[in-house]
C-alpha cells in the first residue's frame, strides 16, 4: 500500500507579509518590555478598535476519555485527574448554553470534543449541532481533533465558521509534550481546514517548561502560516494535578505579556485571544495583555473542564478598562 503524502499547511513566506525566522522573533522577545508593549499597541491600533474585545464562549460537548497523551490535558484517558468521561451531549443541552452565551454578549460559540479525531458517524452528529447553533445567529467554532479527508468540507457546509486546531508548542519542543501525534499531523489538519474554506483558529500554550527560543519558535510557526490564522489563542498552562505538567515551573507574568505582544506584532490582523489561564491572572496583568494587543477572550466560567473568570467579573473588568464587546459596528479602527 502506497502511503499518501500529508497535506501540509504552507509555512513559507507570505506574498503580503514578511517571513518570520525564529531568530527574528526571538529578537522581538528581547526588546525592552515597555518598548515592546508600546510597539504592539501601535500595531493593534492600526488594525483594530482598541476598545473592542471579541467575546467567545467555549463549551465541552464531549468530555474526557481522549486516547492522546498531551502532557497538559486533564481529559486524557491516561491520567487520573478526576475528569469524568461524558458522551456527546444532546443538541437541546448545547442550544440552551448557546442561547445563554448569546444573551450575555458572546458573538462566537466554540464547541470542543475530546477526540483524537472524529469518526464519520461523529461528524454526522456534529453537523446537526453546528446547524442548530448557527441558526441562533452566532458565529460557530469547533475543535474536534484531527480530521480525515472530506470532514472539513462537511463542517463548512453545515455552517461552521472557524476550526480550532492549536500547534500547542514549537516544533522542537513538541515531542517533549506529546508522543501520540506529530507536529506535522497538526499541520495536515490545518491544510484540510483551509482547503475547505474554513477560517482558522490556531495558537498554543506557554509555560510548559519551554525556553524563550521555543516560545519564539511557536510564534514563528503561527506567523508563517499562509494565510495567517484569523484567530490566535494564547494559553497560559493551567497546571492540573495528575497530568505530567502539574509541577511545571511558573512562567513570569512579564514573559506571558511579551508573548501576547510578539503575537500581535507578527500577526497584525489576527485576533489574539487571551485564553486559558486567565483565572490565575490579576486584573493588572490582563490589562497589560489588552494593551499589548490581545483583543479577544473566552467568556464564561468554564473552559472545557478548567475554571475561567465568571461573566460578571469580566464585565466589571471591561468597565474599569473602558472596553466593550466587539460588534459589527465597532470592530473597525476608529
Amino acid at each position: 500500500m502506497i502511503k499518501q503524502p500529508l497535506q501540509i499547511y504552507s509555512i513559507t513566506p507570505h506574498k503580503t507579509a514578511e517571513y518570520w525566522s525564529v531568530c527574528k522573533v526571538e529578537a522581538l522577545f528581547e526588546t525592552p518590555f515597555l518598548e515592546l508593549v508600546f510597539k504592539a499597541a501601535q500595531i493593534h491600533r492600526e488594525n483594530f478598535n482598541p476598545q473592542a474585545i471579541q467575546l467567545s464562549t467555549l463549551m465541552s460537548i464531549k468530555t474526557g476519555g481522549c486516547p492522546e497523551d498531551c502532557h497538559y490535558c486533564p481529559q486524557s484517558a491516561r491520567y487520573q485527574t478526576g475528569v469524568q468521561k461524558q458522551d456527546l451531549l444532546d443538541i437541546a443541552d448545547i442550544l440552551e448554553k448557546a442561547k445563554i452565551a448569546k444573551s450575555r454578549g458572546a458573538s462566537r460559540f466554540c464547541m470542543g470534543a475530546a477526540w483524537r479525531g472524529p469518526k464519520p458517524k461523529d461528524v454526522a452528529k456534529i453537523t446537526e449541532i453546528v446547524k442548530a447553533v448557527k441558526s441562533l445567529g452566532l458565529e460557530t467554532c469547533g475543535t474536534f481533533g484531527m480530521l480525515e479527508d472530506g470532514m472539513a468540507e462537511d463542517l463548512k457546509q453545515a455552517g461552521l465558521d472557524y476550526y480550532n486546531h492549536n500547534l500547542d508548542t514549537a516544533p522542537e519542543h513538541y515531542s517533549e509534550i506529546i508522543g501520540t501525534r506529530r507536529f506535522d499531523d497538526r499541520m495536515s489538519t490545518l491544510g484540510k481546514v483551509r482547503k475547505a474554506g474554513l477560517k482558522v483558529c490556531c495558537g498554543g500554550i506557554v509555560g510548559m517548561n519551554e525556553t524563550r527560543k521555543e516560545r519564539a519558535g511557536l510564534i514563528a510557526s503561527l506567523a508563517n502560516l499562509d494565510p495567517q490564522p484569523e484567530s490566535v489563542p494564547i494559553n497560559q498552562l493551567v497546571k492540573v494535578e495528575g497530568t505530567p505538567l502539574e509541577d511545571a515551573d511558573d512562567l513570569d507574568w512579564t514573559e506571558f505579556v511579551r508573548t501576547i505582544a510578539v503575537a500581535r506584532i507578527t500577526m497584525p490582523q489576527s485576533y489574539v485571544r487571551l485564553s486559558a489561564g486567565r483565572q490565575g491572572m490579576t486584573e493588572e496583568m490582563q490589562a497589560m495583555c489588552f494593551m499589548a494587543g490581545a483583543n479577544s477572550i473566552f467568556y464564561g466560567d468554564k473552559l472545557l473542564v478548567t475554571e475561567n473568570p465568571e461573566e460578571d467579573g469580566d464585565q466589571l473588568l471591561m468597565a474599569k478598562l473602558d472596553l466593550e464587546p466587539e460588534t459589527a459596528e465597532n470592530r473597525l479602527v476608529r
